[in-house]
């Protein structure tokens, strides 16, 4: 007997400006909500499909999460490129086909290399 592969349901990110941060993710259509655990500092959160994203303030005495990649699947990646680089998104790849579908990578405002793929 097998138990079920283990599935992803959490991905924290730290930003030195989590407003702008959280401007960001919404273009690609993320909803959030501010949080605050305990003690902890106040975050955004967003969850879709049993997945949480959450985006936390980077204080000095924290380790940056800007080595990151990770990726999200949207509906069109084309879309959503003119808004992101207008915020202040650097394309690192401009999209095109890949086996896995449509795929592009950019780099968001906090160093964290993201792919989008459709």
């Amino acid at each position: 007997m097998y138990a079920p592969p283990p599935k992803a349901n959490l991905l924290v990110i730290r930003s030195t400006d989590i407003e702008r941060a959280k401007s960001f993710y919404e273009i690609i259509g993320l909803l959030f909500g501010k949080e605050k655990h305990g003690n902890g500092p106040e975050h955004y959160s967003s969850g879709v499909d049993g997945f949480v994203f959450e985006i936390y303030p980077l204080k000095s005495k924290d380790k940056s999460t800007a080595n990151l990649r990770f990726g999200f699947k949207l509906d069109c990646v084309d879309e959503y490129l003119p808004a992101l680089v207008e915020i202040g998104a650097e394309i690192l790849e401009s999209p095109h086909d890949t086996s896995w579908g449509r795929r592009a990578v950019i780099r968001d405002l906090d160093d964290h290399t993201v792919e989008l793929l459709c």
